[in-house]
């Protein structure tokens, strides 16, 4: 398990690398969009540091691709129809990016089928949140299948329960906390792809 997750970061690390010089982007050039130093981009694409989820977000939409591609193990389209079987999704998982958090994503539409539509499970354990704001062009809607979220979009925090849904434009700065006392899953739906 440990090799697989070292060998994750490589592939991450090589893949940032790689988009970064398709869009012909120095360090520099790229530390001053993102807002860290060309040390940290340095050492993340060399697998040396895991960045947070905001700033692997920032830094993934940036270079105009989504975290889920950067983790992603191939495939390919099978027809008209893809099913993803339940315990055979791809799962994204935190604590790859930063020791300690424990928010996992389970991929519902596999990225090499489609381009324009994102849909995850959030699986957010109690005490855990997105560890700051992400900010993005685009759309987002979520309905609670389990739990309870408190969710704050720009100045405004509401507390979203099991039933509820929300939608908010991915522009405005969010983040997401679980201040419930058990898991809980979101079934999260943006458009582009961004994570």
């Amino acid at each position: 398990m440990e090799n697989k997750e070292f060998n994750q970061e490589i592939v991450i690390g090589s893949r940032l690398k790689h988009a970064r010089l398709n869009r012909r982007l120095s360090l520099r050039q790229l530390s001053e969009k993102v807002g860290c130093t060309e040390s940290f981009l340095s050492k993340v694409e060399n697998s040396k540091v895991r960045p947070s989820i905001p700033m692997l977000h920032k830094i993934a939409v940036t270079l105009g691709i989504s975290v889920a591609k950067l983790f992603a193990e191939g495939g390919t389209a099978e027809g008209p129809v893809t099913v993803m079987r339940d315990g055979q999704r791809q799962v994204l998982r935190t604590e790859h990016l930063r020791a300690g958090d424990g928010v996992s994503l389970e991929t519902l539409v596999p990225n090499h089928v489609c381009a324009l539509l994102e849909a995850n499970i959030h699986h957010v354990p109690a005490g855990t949140s997105s560890q700051g704001f992400l900010e993005h062009q685009g759309e987002e809607m979520g309905y609670v299948l389990q739990g309870e979220l408190e969710l704050t979009v720009g100045d405004q925090t509401t507390r979203v329960g099991k039933g509820d849904s929300f939608f908010f434009l991915s522009h405005i700065p969010h983040a997401y906390r679980n201040t419930g006392s058990i898991e809980a899953l979101v079934l999260w739906v943006n458009t582009p792809q961004s994570f």
